[in-house]
């Protein structure tokens, strides 16, 4: 049995195996570090001590992020998505977030777009507009 407020337990959208993926971003860049997987007692842990706890696929056990190698991740906030099936938790990271020693599981790899970019062109002006709500003349 959790300890986890049964008011949030009651809102999470869980995998078949009872857990829920965590985006894992620095509080104060953005920075998207990792993703990571929780059931209610790892959240439940998260939520009373501070420090981001994630259930292991692979080992099957439950780790606080930095216990072995001193990375801890400091939890600053933990937010639910629109539809349950989703945290996103804000923390400060100490030192680098993945096993590889890279500051984010997300510097190894950036893979190719087939596609040209569809979004607004980086010559375009960033100026906001000085024309009057409505347009001119309105």
């Amino acid at each position: 049995m959790t300890s986890l407020d049964p008011a949030i337990a009651d809102r999470l959208k869980r995998t078949a195996d009872g857990l829920v993926p965590a985006v894992v971003q620095q509080h104060d860049t953005g920075e998207v570090l990792m993703l990571g997987w929780m059931d209610d007692e790892a959240l439940s842990r998260t939520l009373t001590t501070g420090r981001a706890t994630y259930w292991s696929r692979s080992r099957q056990e439950y780790w606080a992020k930095g216990d072995t190698s001193g990375h801890v991740q400091w939890v600053r906030e933990v937010r639910l998505d629109c539809d349950g099936d989703t945290l996103l938790v804000k923390v400060d990271q100490v030192g680098v977030a993945c096993h590889t020693g890279d500051r984010t599981c997300f510097d190894a790899d950036l893979l190719p777009l087939a596609l040209p970019s569809t979004g607004p062109s980086t010559e375009s002006s960033t100026e906001p507009s000085t024309e009057p709500a409505g347009g001119a003349g309105a």
